[in-house]
């Protein structure tokens, strides 16, 4: 069973009388071949070919930067596929909250080279956050390739070194981070940006780091065994990928860029919902999704017993015999694929996913409205409402 099976679109582009007829949206350079700006109608094509351009931008820096600090720094490290690795690593990223920083900049600020490279720092600290994740998670892939702590391991076996090779490379994904939570720092610091911008962005840049270790703290105490509540599950969410995915990476661009409290704290608004429903997408992907498109392996959240809003809600939707059955296969030494099947089964019986689905789009709704509130202009309205689509209508 695929994620397509039980999904369904829940939000539409804008409708083209709200938005200019044509203008030139902001994109500061690009990196090789000269390439023109995309134009900007509603249209919702035309819009993620600018994503694109900005995409391809943001991962030069990226993997300039790592290139030259492998160069000069991991390569002292005697592991000699570490670098390869991480250059592999942060290649795969789909860049959500580097371009939400830089909408965040846009709307208070002309395009700049420089605000650019910096959103390029929100890729090393999402590399970060990622290598560790799948080491807590005991995950076998990420973005359609080993986890790089299997890789870890892998090399580590090959040489016949000494010691565990598991723990080996569990420790080294960790190390490397680390390096990339040193390395965002760095890379912010050293793109030419005023310090007067930087100083603005640093109490949010901090907040968001906080938040998301104390998000991961919660998401490893939470037990799907001990059936926690919605509420819980939701909470757990915002900290640790809502908050970070969206409403930060918007604030520190906007704070950047010194637009006003008003602003921002709107912007704010907008990003906690857009990133809730991020998560919310994010859940129902991680049981019906493709490992195919996602890169991740197949109901690995049902596999891990994680406390996902759609599996929680399920529960507590479920008549007694479908309780009976989810602390069943809750307390299961193994799922193969009939037994993910017949969980995923369960979870659309109980009208869980139709009631995640509408608890996305009303989010996206009060995302939408307070972007009408905001008086933002026209332009950025609707780059923000075509990225509450881009979380939200995805299937990665």
């Amino acid at each position: 069973m695929t994620m397509q099976q039980y999904g369904r679109t829940i939000t539409e582009v804008p409708d083209e009388t709200s938005a200019p007829t044509l203008c030139e949206f902001p994109l500061a350079r690009s990196t090789g071949p000269a390439r023109a700006r995309a134009p900007w109608p509603p249209a919702p094509e035309e819009f993620s070919h600018w994503r694109a351009n900005l995409r391809q931008q943001v991962l030069a820096e990226v993997t300039d930067f790592v290139s030259a600090r492998c160069a000069d720094e991991l390569g002292e490290c005697g592991v000699d596929v570490a670098g390869e690795i991480l250059r592999e690593f942060v290649k795969g990223g789909k860049c959500l909250r580097s371009t939400f920083m830089y909408l965040g900049w846009l709307c208070g600020a002309p395009a700049s080279d420089a605000a650019l490279a910096a959103t390029a720092s929100l890729e090393l600290l999402h590399a970060f956050a990622l290598l560790q994740d799948d080491v807590m998670d005991d995950s076998p892939s990420r973005r359609g390739r080993p986890a790089a702590h299997i890789q870890f391991t892998r090399w580590h076996r090959e040489r016949g070194l000494s010691g565990s090779s598991r723990r080996f490379g569990e420790s080294a994904a960790v190390l490397l981070g680390d390096l990339c939570l040193i390395w965002a720092d760095q890379l912010l610091r050293s793109t030419g940006l005023d310090h007067h911008h930087l100083e603005r962005a640093w109490p949010r840049y901090n907040a968001m780091r906080t938040e998301l270790a104390i998000g991961q703290f919660a998401d490893l105490a939470i037990d799907l065994r001990n059936l926690p509540s919605m509420e819980s599950v939701l909470e757990v969410a915002r900290k640790k990928s809502g908050n970070y995915t969206v409403r930060r990476p918007l604030e520190i661009g906007a704070a950047m860029a010194g637009c006003g409290p008003r602003t921002v704290a709107l912007l704010g608004q907008y990003g906690s919902a857009v990133g809730e429903a991020f998560q919310l997408r994010d859940d129902i992907l991680g049981t019906f999704g493709s490992p195919e498109t996602t890169g991740k392996p197949n109901g690995g959240d049902l596999q891990e017993r994680k406390a996902t809003s759609v599996v929680v809600a399920a529960y507590h939707m479920g008549d007694a015999a479908t309780r009976r059955q989810f602390g069943e296969l809750i307390n299961s030494d193994h799922l193969d694929d009939d037994a993910l099947d017949r969980w995923r089964s369960l979870i659309c019986a109980t009208g869980a996913v139709s009631y995640i689905e509408e608890m996305i789009s009303d989010r996206v709704e009060i995302a939408r409205n307070a972007l009408n509130d905001s008086g933002i202009d026209v332009v950025m309205r609707t780059a923000l409402a075509d990225m509450a689509g881009v979380c939200t209508r995805r299937a990665a």
